[in-house]
């Protein structure tokens, strides 16, 4: 099985992303990116009339739309679409056989197929699918996220299955069909005229240990996947699909496979459908890339995007086609893969944007905002459009100060805040106990974090003791005051260590205290007539 490890880009760890989901990952990902740049970060809701005019598809709550703005101009995004890709590159990649002819008409190998509509009847889907040839693939025109696509269909009884399960079942009157094409499937990402990032995308599936049934093994997977800032809600489902997947291949969900050996759920590659994103960018051919930079610019406008191209590459030539574009691209996988190395799409499209931010944070990883406090206005629809405080951009210095002493008042933890605010701080105050908080702050100004201190020395309370240490986590902008113990927000391990330590030996010395005390009273001339009395009581009870 694979290791049981997240991996992750240092300045988008899980603790970073962790209020971002779904297609909120994205969108987050890359507004932080122009941020931490110093760019102004707006979020909106979709009726605050800023994105009338650019294409959005499905509801979309707050978190999908933002815009970054410099001195000299602004860009708006939808996930990770900025404006400079078209509305026409959209409608031409929403579209699946639109897709094929720009592909087509820029040299771009594409597997060879026909389209059908609500007019046509399977009879006549069948007939064309017996003159181009089994093995082939069905596909709803315009679904995403590998919504009713059923692959490698051998026979005409298995078409009409499948047509039946895409036409009636799911609704999608409008599908094409197209040559199977051996191979795997990659997506690879394209910002201008680079490949940033590539990875395989592999249907879901589990290794076997010897001893867990294919149910257990799913399980398994799942808890691992839910780990995982992309994954965790792209879980692998017993579906209708899996059923007759695994039942094909001679498999039942008690089935249990020997130690190495990986099962195959689903046919389809989609991480959506429980798929696993491996990175490859350093292992497939430049020639491949070029192929994906090439469909990119066979769309007038659509600038950056994903590309999904099947290929075998255990053969000695390259044989492969494109089989999607998607301008609105999910970058999750990327991200954070299963295997290999996390890419950072996200800076190749603030870079695009905004080239002359370029290298202007240096300590990128050391800040954040948390995403979901921020849209909060825009979610209890008290706001239509919200503008993040601005970042601490430059290199960034973290500082953690335990407080020993009567420090534990509200007002004493006011003027704390008060203080690193008039300073540009960011970070917070904790209570570990009755005696003891602990203090963090992030700043650009080293002048300004000393002052911090000494105005905090000087305060009219008892601090008996001040240790200051480096705060090696990320600072959540603004200043946050916790006034309970909150183990979320407590970090410091050490500080932590050390606390109960001394905690262990009180209650240590504590214990040895009433021990004492219990021996002194068993051996007192009291409790021991007391004791001879409660068994002559206790015998006349018996008797009468």
């Amino acid at each position: 099985m694979i290791e049981d490890k997240v991996i992750s880009l240092p300045h988008l760890t899980n603790e970073i992303v962790k209020g971002a989901k779904k297609t909120k990952l994205c969108s987050y990902s890359v507004a932080i990116e122009g941020w931490r740049r110093g760019l102004k970060l707006k979020w909106y809701t979709i009726d605050s009339g800023k994105f009338d005019n650019m294409i959005t598809f499905g509801i979309n709550p707050p978190g999908r739309l933002f815009s970054l703005e410099s001195k000299d101009r602004i860009h708006y995004f939808f996930r990770t679409r900025g404006d400079k890709v078209s509305n026409e590159a959209v409608e031409i990649g929403s579209d699946k056989n639109e897709t094929k002819k720009w592909l087509a008409k820029a040299g771009v190998p594409v597997p060879e197929g026909a389209k059908f509509g609500p007019d046509h009847t399977d009879d006549q889907i069948v007939y064309e699918a017996n003159k181009l040839g089994f093995p082939l693939v069905l596909k709803p025109i315009d679904a995403s996220l590998g919504n009713g696509v059923v692959t490698n269909i051998k026979k005409e009884a298995e078409l009409r299955k499948a047509l039946d399960y895409v036409r009636v079942r799911l609704g999608y009157q409008n599908v094409m069909i197209e040559r199977y094409v051996q191979g795997e499937e990659y997506r690879v990402y394209v910002v201008g005229d680079k490949a940033i990032g590539a990875y395989n995308r592999l249907p879901a599936n589990v290794i076997g240990d010897g001893k867990s049934t294919i149910s257990e093994l799913i399980e398994q997977k799942n808890a691992m996947r839910m780990k995982n800032a992309r994954l965790f809600s792209c879980l692998i489902e017993i579906d209708e699909e899996t059923l007759d997947f695994i039942q094909t291949a001679g498999y039942t969900l008690d089935s249990i496979p020997i130690q190495g050996e990986k099962v195959l759920l689903k046919e389809k590659t989609n991480v959506s459908a429980g798929g696993d994103p491996i990175d490859v960018t350093d292992e497939i051919p430049d020639e491949m890339k070029q192929i994906a930079i090439n469909a990119i610019k066979a769309v007038p406008e659509l600038n950056h995007g994903g590309v999904d191209i099947i290929v075998d590459l255990t053969r000695p030539t390259l044989d492969a086609v494109v089989i999607e574009l998607n301008p609105t691209a999910q970058i999750g996988g990327i991200l954070f893969p299963m295997e290999g190395k996390a890419r950072d799409i996200p800076s190749a499209i603030v870079d695009y944007y905004f080239p002359e931010t370029i290298g202007t944070q240096t300590d990128r990883e050391k800040i954040y905002f948390d995403l979901n406090t921020v849209l909060e206005p825009l979610v209890n629809r008290s706001a239509q459009e919200v503008e993040v405080a601005p970042a601490l951009v430059g290199k960034i210095y973290r500082r953690c100060y335990v407080l020993k002493g009567k420090v534990s008042s509200a007002k004493f933890h006011r003027f704390i805040k008060i203080e690193a605010l008039k300073k540009n701080l960011s970070g917070f105050v904790n209570k570990i106990s009755h005696d003891n908080i602990e203090i963090i702050i992030a700043g650009t100004n080293k002048q300004d974090i000393d002052g911090f201190k000494k105005s905090i020395r000087n305060y009219d309370t008892k601090i008996k003791e001040i240790q200051e240490g480096k705060w090696p986590h990320p600072v959540k902008i603004g200043f946050d005051i916790f006034e309970n113990f909150n183990t979320d927000s407590y970090k410091n391990i050490n500080s932590m260590l050390k606390y109960s330590e001394k905690e262990l030996a009180r209650l240590k010395k504590e214990h040895r205290r009433l021990k004492l005390k219990t021996d002194s009273i068993n051996q007192s001339r009291s409790f021991k007539y007391a004791a001879v009395l409660k068994k002559v009581v206790n015998g006349v009870w018996k008797r009468s």
